[in-house]
């Protein structure tokens, strides 16, 4: 059973996209980070590299923000390839192996006295694992996590869960269904999985 979270315990995603950085660095005052846990597996970007590790590193410590680096234990392309499934990563798996959860443990422990944001690449959080995974994974041991947009709004894990349900259009199977299992299906199948593979 997962460790009952503390009410004030609040972690956000960000997705940095093609943002220009000060439109990026504006995202995270308006929600007040303090330190920002980046959870890509290549910490670099070709098209926009002022998401770069140095250059991002530099720019957040000008504005007082820690720069953590997690992409080895929440990273979405783990290099274990026990850990893929015809050639895409298996976040079920990895959600599932004690480096993850240590991850998940820090993210926590961090929470409770710091603003913390897990960045990723992708602007919806919908199509990037920091929600898929990472963000499943704290809401299901009890932490809050609020998706920042990229206009600012956040949205609450519930709520892209609810988006992700009517994306996905997963109806009950039979009488015995429950809505966590729909929602699970959901997941997956905005992973890339079907049903079929998962036997």
């Amino acid at each position: 059973m997962p460790p009952e979270a503390p009410a004030s315990r609040t972690v956000y995603t960000v997705g940095h996209s093609h943002h220009a950085l000060d439109h990026f660095l504006s995202l995270l005052a308006a929600a007040n980070i303090t330190a920002v846990a980046d959870v890509r597996s290549t910490p670099y970007s070709r098209r926009n590299p002022q998401f770069n590790r140095e250059a991002l590193k530099a720019a957040l410590a000008e504005r007082g923000i820690a720069y953590v680096p997690m992409e080895a234990q929440l990273g979405g392309r783990p290099p274990d390839p026990s850990l893929w499934r015809f050639e895409r990563p298996d976040y079920e798996r990895i959600a599932a192996t004690p480096n993850f959860c240590e991850g998940l443990g820090r993210i926590e422990t961090g929470a409770a006295t710091q603003r913390i944001a897990l960045m990723c690449a992708e602007r919806d959080p919908l199509d990037c694992h920091r929600c898929l995974l990472v963000g499943r994974a704290l809401k299901e041991r009890g932490t809050c996590v609020l998706n920042i947009l990229g206009d600012g709004a956040l949205e609450d894990q519930s709520a892209t869960e609810a988006r992700l349900l009517a994306w996905a259009h997963v109806a009950s199977a039979d009488m015995f269904d429950t809505p966590a299992t729909r929602l699970a299906d959901a997941y997956r199948k905005r992973a890339g999985w079907n049903w079929g593979e998962r036997t």
